[in-house]
């Protein structure tokens, strides 16, 4: 009986520490190195790890202190004494997982010292003495940041262009970016100095009508101009490779610069240069051609923004080093914004775990002393295969990965670009070309009516911003005609929380455009659907 009360007082803990983070079994198992079911297991008592290690690797994922690891040690040890015992279980088909803030990395980076010196001491002991207790990290309450109120930028709201035929959204949106739209150097030059500018012309006009800042995307080299290199996904023989003769990436940047000077807002001076999918050259080329192209462009259009070649795959190693060594070279200094490709792992996971790749990119750039605007421009090449969202979570989607762009404003991240709009082939779809936009689509027009005389003050989540763990809100002074009022948007990750409407609230206002009144110290229910409450 005394085995079973250890095992069962462990998985409480362990189910505690589960609740708080809101990881599935399976997303816990899958950074541990277990079967959902053995997590499982474990969390509800019904079986020991034999070893404290893989108790500790549960409680790390989970967001385990330094102090509560030590709290964990002391339950294993006591159900181990009493007789309890596990064994290994296959892993199994993964689960969404819920996001890593930059505030739990931070977190986690700190505590990873103080958590090896600890099992350290464990391990030089043998297990036979208590651990000496180890202080926990500094509580700090508020915010994730908080700065003067700042205007939320009308680009902000940017989509990708999937269409050739040059039309345009027909609900709000700020920005526009043109890929898979028939742009391609290999579709606009398909011989040397023959050009076809009828695509890119209907695109920027009805752009410039619409009055939608432009971005146009450079990539696809033709295939006379690298007629050895590997060819890239499309079926125009366009080459990954860069250009034999650099004369000719010159020739087609000015080309471009020079027939739309002052019509193009802005340039992206390669799709992809961390896939090899579309860039198979060297880092040093991609380096001297975004220099030649800078060059090219400041001398003909100096009112243009040039964004550095995206880079993707940043849930990978590789495509991280590509990143890593772009900046180390000196690629970066002739850009103003870096262009990187923000994604979810999984279509069907929330679009707050996109946090932990700016947090990551953030780093990286500061470790080279780096801290340029960036912009999201675009998402992962698979994700066509994703399977369709429902209803219900492409609306919330499709408003919450605008809202990621807003949080993650402490790490320079200036505009989003969703992917994309026109197709269809994809899990989470604004407006088919000749269609009417879809309710994902209106919902993000509602943010951006909310939003559209608004200036961001801060953003949090969870405890440090005296909410239960699954919230998330950013605060706003917005005007209304003589009146101007702070205002809060909040939703959650998953699930439902509640709080209570903070002094001051008057309102509650939806997506689909009803209010309700709304008083101060009403319970106020949080979903997965953003809502902005009022205040007086």
């Amino acid at each position: 009986m005394a085995g079973l009360a250890g095992a069962r007082e462990l998985g409480e803990r362990l189910a505690g520490l589960k609740a708080r983070s809101g990881r599935s079994y399976d997303s816990i198992g899958r950074r541990v190195n277990l079967g959902k079911s053995t997590v499982h297991r474990y969390c509800t008592g019904a079986a020991v790890p034999e070893r404290f290690g893989v108790v500790e690797q549960i409680g790390l994922a989970c967001g385990a202190d330094p102090d509560e690891l030590l709290e964990l040690h002391r339950l294993w040890a006591r159900a181990v004494a009493t007789g309890g015992t596990a064994r290994r279980e296959p892993v199994e088909p993964p689960e969404p997982e819920v996001p890593e803030t930059p505030e739990v990395v931070v977190r986690r980076r700190r505590w990873w010292p103080v958590v090896l010196v600890v099992a350290g001491v464990f391990l030089l002991i043998g297990g036979s003495a208590a651990v000496p207790p180890a202080r926990a990290p500094q509580w700090v309450s508020g915010p994730a940041w908080m700065r003067p109120p700042t205007p939320v930028p009308r680009e902000l709201f940017g989509v990708t262009i999937n269409s050739a035929v040059g039309a345009m959204p027909t609900f709000r949106v700020g920005a526009v970016r043109l890929w898979d739209s028939g742009t391609r150097w290999s579709e606009v030059e398909r011989q040397r100095d023959r050009y076809d500018w009828s695509t890119l012309d209907r695109l920027v006009d009805g752009a410039n009508r619409a009055g939608l800042p432009v971005l146009f995307v450079f990539g696809g080299t033709p295939h006379w101009a690298a007629p050895i290199g590997p060819p890239t996904p499309y079926s125009d023989k366009s080459s990954s490779a860069p250009p034999d003769d650099l004369a000719d990436w010159d020739a087609f940047v000015t080309s471009v610069v020079q027939r739309y000077r002052g019509r193009i807002e802005s340039y992206e001076l390669w799709v992809l240069g961390n896939d090899k999918r579309f860039y198979s050259g060297s880092v040093q080329t991609l380096v001297e051609m975004t220099r030649r192209a800078a060059k090219i462009l400041r001398a003909t259009d100096p009112a243009a923004t040039l964004a550095c070649p995206g880079m993707g795959q940043l849930w990978t190693d590789e495509g991280m080093a590509v990143l890593r060594r772009f900046a180390e070279l000196g690629g970066y200094g002739y850009c103003d914004v870096a262009s990187v490709k923000l994604f979810q792992r999984r279509a069907t996971d929330p679009p707050e775990s996109m946090l932990e790749l700016t947090a990551t990119v953030d780093h990286e750039l500061h470790a080279v002393g780096l801290h340029p605007p960036i912009w999201n421009t675009g998402t992962t090449y698979t994700i066509p295969l994703a399977d369709k969202l429902d209803e219900t979570t492409s609306r919330n989607y499709a408003v919450r990965f605008f809202l990621v762009g807003l949080y993650a404003y402490d790490t320079n991240l200036e505009r989003m670009y969703f992917y994309n709009w026109g197709g269809t082939h994809i899990p989470l779809v604004l407006q088919a070309v000749g269609g009417e936009p879809t309710a994902a689509a209106l919902a993000v027009e509602q943010l951006q009516v909310w939003l559209a005389d608004a200036r961001v003050t801060s953003c949090g989540r969870g405890r440090g911003s005296g909410l239960p763990d699954t919230v998330w809100q950013c605060d706003f002074l917005i005007t209304d005609g003589e009146r101007t009022y702070p205002a809060s948007i909040l939703w959650t990750h998953t699930g439902t929380a509640t709080t209570t409407a903070p002094p001051g609230t008057r309102a509650i206002r939806h997506l689909d455009g009803t209010t309700d009144p709304l008083r101060a110290g009403d319970p106020l229910t949080v979903t997965e659907e953003p809502v902005l409450v009022e205040r007086g």
